[in-house]
């Protein structure tokens, strides 16, 4: 459940020496980021609008806007299209592995969903065929999904799967893919998997309700099954803000 208090919009108590050679913009974002890194405002709370904050402090719009804009850049604070600016929610933390994001997510203890937009069946165009290592014109589905965590859009997840072993649409609605593999005896083996970053375009801003330039995290999946074929290929977009990935190394 969302807990309403989280959207009434925590005032902060900031005092200005406007004798300071400290720049104004500074002297609220400080002590908003102490605030946010002590725990004192929650996170996914809602923060005061610059608007709202320059009238109140007597200040010209632009500094509040480039207050807020620092913490955003530091990752402290998250503007969502609609929503407002609020303390960046508890990150997704997600250890490098062959496993399911839903089922992670439900282990870690968040409430998910997953919303299918689009759900093709194809013939394999040039590309496609490469990224399954399979022939032009064989049949695939093309499958593009947005995952929720708590009532939040996280990433949005865009796959192609040989027809012979992908799930069918009502599946995909009640399960996440790798489940929807293992129940048709897919045994999953190895993975060649690429991070990246990038910004949000304005579609992927629109869908994930982010500011169009948003910070994106990117993964790239190619998913090999225990004989070696491809089963499945991936191409996921995530909100930087609440995602991240663990990677263990250790020394030779």
């Amino acid at each position: 459940m969302t807990d309403t208090s989280l959207d009434i919009p925590y005032i902060a108590d900031i005092t200005l020496d406007r004798q300071s050679i400290v720049p104004l913009y500074q002297q609220i974002a400080e002590p908003l980021t102490k605030l946010i890194m002590s725990g004192a405002i929650a996170p996914g709370r809602l923060i005061e609008d610059e608007v709202s904050l320059a009238h109140r402090l007597e200040v010209s719009r632009p500094t509040t806007r480039r207050a807020l804009q620092d913490l955003v850049n530091s990752g402290l604070l998250v503007r969502r299209r609609g929503v407002g600016t609020r303390v960046t929610p508890t990150h997704v933390h997600r250890q490098i592995g062959l496993t399911s994001l839903n089922e992670d997510l439900e282990k870690a203890g968040y409430e998910t969903r997953t919303e299918v937009l689009s759900y093709q069946v194809q013939l394999a165009n040039e590309a496609q065929s490469k990224q399954l290592n399979c022939q032009v014109g064989d049949e695939v589905v093309s499958i593009e999904r947005l995952r929720w965590i708590n009532d939040s859009p996280l990433g949005i997840m865009r796959n192609t799967i040989p027809s012979k072993v992908a799930p069918t649409l009502t599946e995909l609605s009640q399960n996440g893919l790798y489940k929807c593999l293992a129940d048709r005896h897919v045994k999953m083996a190895t993975a060649v998997q690429t991070i990246g970053a990038r910004i949000a375009t304005e579609s992927e801003a629109e869908i994930l309700g982010l500011e169009t330039g948003a910070a994106l995290m990117t993964i790239e999946r190619t998913v090999y099954d225990v004989a070696g074929d491809v089963v499945e290929y991936g191409r996921h977009i995530y909100d930087a803000s609440q995602y991240n990935v663990t990677i263990p190394l250790v020394a030779d």
